[in-house]
């Protein structure tokens, strides 16, 4: 059965994070490479970070600048940085309460098909939010996990961003759990204009131990994707 090494990162600085990413990321394909050459017959390893961020608006490289509704200034009067990254996607936001969950797998221990990689991560949500009875949804042609999802008052409750090279995946979900959703109005989430967003907190109408959210979710996507932890 396939391995993942799973690292709780806590709250981490998402520059820092970044930086690990691209470092896992890098040593797993490079290992493809070594691999492929025949210079190495270990497999290569794949990676799960949880992690909380600082408040950070990201633009994913599709996406426009213009989604951002703050300027430089507001930016610092909401303690609140901004990166231009590499992943899918447009515009989107993260910070405290809110679970980011990134990925690094191989996805030759799966399947090759990143459709497919989305759909297993919008399900481990899915299943996840299932545990609180709350009703996950997918959104017809759209990217992630959502409430009412066929009705006006449709609502994204989990956002999702990824990059992949030679099967290699890096960034991944971004799940509100007690999430300030006020921050969201600073942007207009991932170009969508007309969706509302939402969080555990604000659906069942109390905080949520994000601890025991983190452990169902690791589980799920174990349970999902057929893999076990280190």
């Amino acid at each position: 059965m396939v391995k993942v090494e799973f690292r709780d990162l806590g709250v981490k600085d998402y520059k820092d994070t970044w930086d690990l990413q691209e470092d896992l990321f890098k040593s797993v394909i490079d290992q493809k490479i070594r691999i492929r050459n025949g210079e190495s017959d270990e497999s290569t390893r794949n990676y799960l970070l949880f992690v909380e961020h600082p408040h950070v608006y990201t633009l994913g490289k599709s996406g426009d600048r213009n989604h951002l509704l703050l300027d430089e200034h507001s930016l610092e009067e909401k303690n609140a940085t901004y990166y231009e990254i590499n992943r899918g996607g447009d515009i989107t936001y993260h910070g405290p309460g809110q679970l980011v969950a990134y990925p690094i797998f191989d996805l030759d221990h799966f399947f090759s098909d990143i459709h497919k990689y989305l759909r297993y991560l919008e399900e481990a949500v899915i299943n996840t939010l299932a545990e609180y009875g709350i009703q996950g949804e997918r959104f017809d042609g759209l990217t992630g996990v959502w409430i009412d999802s066929d009705k006006p008052t449709a609502r994204k409750i989990c956002a999702m961003g990824v990059k992949s090279s030679r099967w290699v995946t890096m960034h991944g979900i971004g799940f509100n759990i007690n999430s300030d959703l006020s921050y969201f109005s600073n942007i207009i989430p991932c170009g969508i204009q007309d969706k509302a967003v939402t969080s555990m907190e604000h659906e069942l109408g109390r905080k949520v131990d994000m601890e025991e959210v983190k452990g169902i979710l690791k589980e799920k996507l174990a349970a999902q994707f057929g893999y076990e932890y280190l």
